[in-house]
């Protein structure tokens, strides 16, 4: 993204705004051949562990429960579904994605989606002063403070990642 282009505010951005609550934008090229966080901290020079990916689960009864991890991780659905008061909990389809979230793949954001879901954000978030998550396009990361996150989005912070 060239300097003199004016970026396009998110729906995360001017919810952020609209709360108060301190961010920093950062850009990235987009690779449309590994749209991973991983690739995207190598990119920016981050700590992998910082960076927070959101993926949208989906219960038994149709319900969503938003989940942020390491990017380098995997998320536990069953640790997550139990932290969820779930009996099981899936990933949702990436064709449903738009449609119930507002965001697309590789640019899902926990804060700005269509609806507020139930939040999960992993417990090594609240190591760090500052976490990257997605700003809700492709090509933009927001960092944020951890406890603003979790209490902006009202969010549990529970351990819901796989173990090594």
């Amino acid at each position: 993204m060239g300097k003199r282009e004016k970026l396009q505010k998110t729906n995360a951005m001017r919810e952020l705004e609209r709360a108060g609550i301190a961010f920093e934008v950062r850009t990235y090229e987009v690779d449309e051949n590994d749209l991973s966080g991983v690739h995207v901290a190598e990119q920016l020079g981050e700590d992998a562990g910082q960076g927070f990916k959101t993926l949208v689960t989906v219960s038994p009864q149709g319900g969503h429960v938003v989940c942020c991890i390491p990017v380098a991780e995997e998320l536990d659905l069953k640790r997550a579904a139990a932290v969820a008061g779930e009996k099981s909990l899936s990933m949702m389809h990436v064709r449903d994605l738009v449609p119930v979230t507002g965001y697309m793949r590789g640019g899902c954001s926990p804060v700005g989606m269509k609806k507020r879901f139930p939040t999960i954000i992993d417990e090594t978030c609240l190591l760090w002063d500052s976490i990257f998550i997605s700003g809700g396009k492709r090509g933009i990361q927001l960092v944020v403070a951890p406890e603003e996150l979790v209490a902006f989005t009202g969010a549990t912070v529970a351990p819901i990642t796989r173990e090594a």
